[in-house]
């Protein structure tokens, strides 16, 4: 029996999860599904720039383990990108760091503020209450 795995830790959630092509309705695209950990993976090294062994660390895995995690994660974005397909990030064992919410109307990611008081989405421009809006703590696939 393999054993169980280990919680990825995640800074951040991506801003939007999904990517597709211009003009092309989405329920016409093919698929590629890139894990929440894939994405940290991804942003660690190549956004940020970190040393594998120091991103794995953050990530609170194996330096390996970041390895294949960056190799499957630029494979799919390339395949995206080649094939025409649409990008969806989701999915994975991860906890995410810090307090974060998405915006109702686009779904653009923002540190979660608490007190009732209105927001005004930096990408949409849709204002809310903070309160109203979704928290993400952390997505764990079953």
């Amino acid at each position: 029996m393999p054993r169980p795995r280990k919680c990825r830790r995640v800074g951040r959630p991506p801003t939007f999860i999904c990517f597709k092509p211009r003009a092309v309705p989405f329920r016409s695209l093919k698929k590629v599904t890139l894990s929440l950990d894939e994405f940290e993976a991804i942003r660690l090294a190549d956004h940020e720039g970190l040393e594998h062994a120091e991103a794995s660390e953050r990530m609170n895995i194996s330096r390996p383990t970041f390895t294949r995690l960056v190799e499957a994660a630029r494979h799919k974005t390339a395949q995206a990108i080649v094939e025409g397909t649409a990008l969806v990030i989701e999915g994975g064992s991860v906890d995410v760091e810090g307090d974060f919410c998405r915006c109702p109307r686009c779904g653009g990611v923002r540190e979660h503020r608490r007190g009732g008081h209105h927001e005004r989405c930096g990408y949409c421009g849709t204002e809310h209450d903070c309160n109203d809006t979704q928290p993400i703590t952390e997505e764990k696939q079953p």
